[in-house]
């Protein structure tokens, strides 16, 4: 079984990681996984974590592939592939519009395609072979690596729906998703098939206090479910018209109503929360659907989120 934990903690400077990093195996955790929105790089922590501790698998979930141009997104892996043989996942994923062009003024092009195209490239690239050719969406002239991982990565890819999730399951070594509830985990699973691993990112609130936990989720689900790629995913899980009065008040622009308009049955199926024991609970529910490797996103509540990953132990 294996147990994850996203890092940087909210609310814990990244340098104040290395004592917690140093004691999570031990803990019973066996992955650490990164994310890459508005706070730290997907790769920065992981560096970090490599360097603390020797057992912990290393997983980006997930780089965006349209912002880092390929030959760059292939040096940074193969350097953390480098200092943690055996141990690093790349996970890569399409990312949103929101963030390639509204943060990064690059064009959100054909993202299927985009994902695709970087990861036949990084497959290349990781087995020491020169890349000299035309993709569907870039063009890479003579790079080589001027050293190939001894372990070249496994690569996952972000998948919400089928065509991605099918993608994962042909070329990829596993498929990383994202805001569904246990009871959505067969259906996924059932796209993806057997056999291949199944991660997923789920946000967990340790609290006793429902409504703080519901208040806290509401906001999160506002904000991410609204994004076009998120919304048909839920479409796709059955949850479009539960959500239609949260997106109409979004797209008006008026952000209280919007979560006022998630339902409490959404916020519980989507964000686990309770006591410590709930949260195991519930967190094992994942995984006797189908889920292979959960990800636990600690939210803050006040605590102070090293030692609610302590208490969280599998």
């Amino acid at each position: 079984m294996t147990w994850g934990l996203t890092v940087p903690l909210t609310g814990v400077p990244l340098r104040d990681h290395r004592e917690l990093v140093t004691e999570l195996a031990s803990l019973g955790y066996t992955d650490l996984w990164s994310a890459e929105v508005a706070g730290t790089d997907a790769f920065t922590p992981l560096v970090l974590a490599s360097q603390w501790d020797d057992r912990l698998r290393l997983g980006t979930a997930v780089v965006p592939v349209h912002t880092r141009g390929p030959a760059a997104l292939a040096m940074q892996a193969a350097a953390l592939a480098d200092l943690a043989p055996g141990r690093f996942v790349l996970g890569i994923g399409t990312s949103s519009e929101t963030i390639v062009t509204g943060w990064n003024g690059i064009a959100f092009d054909e993202p299927y395609k985009r994902t695709r195209d970087v990861l036949r490239f990084l497959r290349t690239a990781f087995a020491g072979e020169k890349v000299d050719g035309a993709f569907d969406t870039f063009s890479v002239k003579r790079f080589r690596l001027e050293k190939a991982p001894d372990v070249p990565p496994k690569i996952m890819l972000a998948a919400l729906r089928p065509g991605m999730l099918r993608l994962a399951a042909r070329e990829a070594d596993g498929a990383i998703t994202n805001w569904l509830s246990a009871d959505d985990v067969p259906r996924v699973r059932e796209v993806l098939g057997d056999g291949v691993e199944l991660a997923a990112r789920i946000f967990v609130c340790v609290t006793e206090d429902a409504e703080q936990a519901r208040a806290i989720g509401r906001f999160l689900i506002a904000s991410y479910l609204t994004v076009p790629a998120y919304a048909a995913f839920h479409d796709w899980l059955g949850r479009g018209e539960v959500m239609g009065p949260m997106r109409e008040a979004w797209a008006a622009g008026d952000r209280q109503a919007a979560m006022a308009a998630v339902p409490d049955e959404v916020v519980d199926d989507l964000v686990v929360h309770g006591s410590a024991d709930q949260c195991r609970a519930a967190v094992h529910r994942y995984t006797t659907s189908g889920l292979d490797s959960p990800i636990l996103a600690l939210l803050p509540t006040g605590a102070d989120l090293r030692d609610t990953a302590r208490l969280l132990t599998p």
